[in-house]
């Protein structure tokens, strides 16, 4: 029996039925299903009318008697529940559990004990992948509704985002003018004063631009193509211009397939957690690689101020801070876990306090091409 071959309700319902008509010389089939205070016709062949009836209905209660199969004559009662005319011959009724009960007709002879017999085991099986049409079913639309409202939130990102930016800007340009103009009137309470808002100004731009790139981060398909992590990384350490007590040792690192800018913002922000969180005189960090067969596995090292265990989920949740550093957000390390996630890989870390920590993450050899 062609049972299980697919999970659409009406594929699956097609191949089975007809297969049983054909087989067994009956007339119809039809499926009527429970939905809230109803049974409802969800599948009829021939191709029928839609039918709708109350739970309360006699004969509602009638089909709840009915343990697992049950051959009936067809009346009144049978007619009015069934999708196509019929004014003759049997029905035999199939109790399908949750998924409602199964109809099948037949103009003349009924179906045998021996039939019966035949039909129970695939029959059951057939309720089985009903139910899990319906789970998939389920499943997507949860998925796409899923979808809809990340999509949604990413969009309200994106918009609250930048409406902030503009006001922001002209308290900056208005705050630069003040001390520009003033310069030889303000006193140093007042310089201060408006220091302060330029740097508060500054960090809520550090922190739009963090959610920005957050919220940006899976939104687009992108092309992917070879990139030389050598130079990556180069780039990388000259666009953040590394505190001269802190050197950063890396081996000869491979060409591997991704995207540019999401790969320096994952080696960028996991860099820049490692300079931030450094108390030594002469700060390490070790930048690693081992290669695996299906992906490589990085790991940047640090010998700053390490991570109590208790934190290590926290830390990549977004706006999570373990203390207030100057210039951190708290999205850097949620950016990295979100482009890391994206390329099917995976994030974890080993820290010792007063030590530092290793942060270690893979990507696959070959990417999905999304980021």
């Amino acid at each position: 029996m062609a049972i299980g071959k697919s999970l659409d309700y009406k594929e699956s319902c097609d191949l089975f039925l007809k297969l049983i008509l054909k087989r067994k010389n009956l007339n119809a089939a039809w499926i009527l299903e429970p939905k809230g205070k109803l049974l409802h016709s969800t599948y009829a062949i021939p191709f029928g009318k839609e039918i709708s009836i109350k739970k309360d209905q006699p004969i509602s209660e009638f089909l709840k008697t009915i343990e697992f199969s049950k051959i009936v004559p067809v009346d009144s009662i049978v007619s009015s529940i069934s999708p196509i005319p019929i004014d003759k011959g049997n029905a035999t009724i199939f109790n399908l559990e949750e998924e409602g009960y199964l109809f099948l007709y037949s103009k003349k002879d009924n179906l045998s004990n021996k039939d019966l017999s035949q039909l129970e085991p695939v029959i059951k099986k057939f309720t089985i992948n009903l139910k899990a049409c319906k789970a998939l079913k389920e499943q997507e639309q949860l998925l796409h509704n899923l979808e809809v409202q990340n999509q949604e939130l990413s969009d309200y990102a994106h918009m609250v985002s930048h409406d902030l930016k503009s006001p922001l800007r002209s308290v900056d340009t208005l705050a630069a003018w003040l001390i520009e103009d003033n310069k030889d009137k303000l006193d140093e309470h007042c310089s201060t004063q408006l220091d302060l808002i330029r740097s508060n100004v500054e960090k809520m731009d550090a922190l739009i631009n963090g959610i920005l790139d957050y919220s940006a981060i899976g939104k687009n398909q992108v092309e992917t193509y070879k990139i030389d992590l050598n130079l990556l990384l180069k780039d990388v350490l000259n666009m953040m211009e590394i505190p001269s007590h802190i050197s950063v040792n890396m081996p000869e690192l491979p060409t591997i397939i991704g995207d540019k800018y999401r790969l320096q913002q994952l080696f960028q922000n996991l860099i820049s957690n490692a300079v931030k969180y450094n108390d030594k005189p002469k700060g390490v960090i070790e930048i690693g690689i081992e290669e695996k067969e299906q992906f490589w596995q990085f790991y940047i090292k640090d010998n700053g101020k390490g991570i109590d265990e208790v934190y290590f989920n926290k830390i990549f949740k977004v706006f999570e801070k373990l203390e207030n550093i100057e210039g951190s957000t708290g999205v850097g390390l949620s950016i990295v876990k979100k482009i890391v996630d994206l390329y099917g890989g995976k994030i974890w870390l080993t820290s010792e306090p007063g030590k530092g920590s290793t942060f270690y993450f893979t990507l696959k050899k070959k990417s999905n091409g999304e980021a």
